[in-house]
């Protein structure tokens, strides 16, 4: 007896419905600004989790007085620029 899970095929609609479900509950938009956990420093760059299915990395030049370097780290809240999903 074949089971349910391996007979079901789901279509591109069905796909594109629950991505856009799971995206639902942050309510994020491109071009706002959201809040978001710093998680790593590497190197010259800050990883950011925004609550999203990937992490995003910001320079950490943007997060220091000009001529200072960042004080930013690991656990931090910052607000940053949702460019684009």
């Amino acid at each position: 007896m074949a089971s349910t899970a391996a007979s079901y095929n789901p279509s591109r609609d069905d796909f594109a419905a629950m991505l856009d479900e799971s995206f639902a509950g942050g309510n994020l938009q491109e071009s706002s600004v959201i809040k978001g956990i710093v998680v790593a420093i590497e190197k010259d760059m800050a990883v950011i989790d925004v609550g999203l299915k990937t992490e995003g990395r910001v320079a950490l030049r943007e997060f220091a007085v000009p001529g200072r370097e960042s004080e930013l780290k690991v656990g931090d809240e910052v607000e940053v620029f949702l460019d684009r999903i």
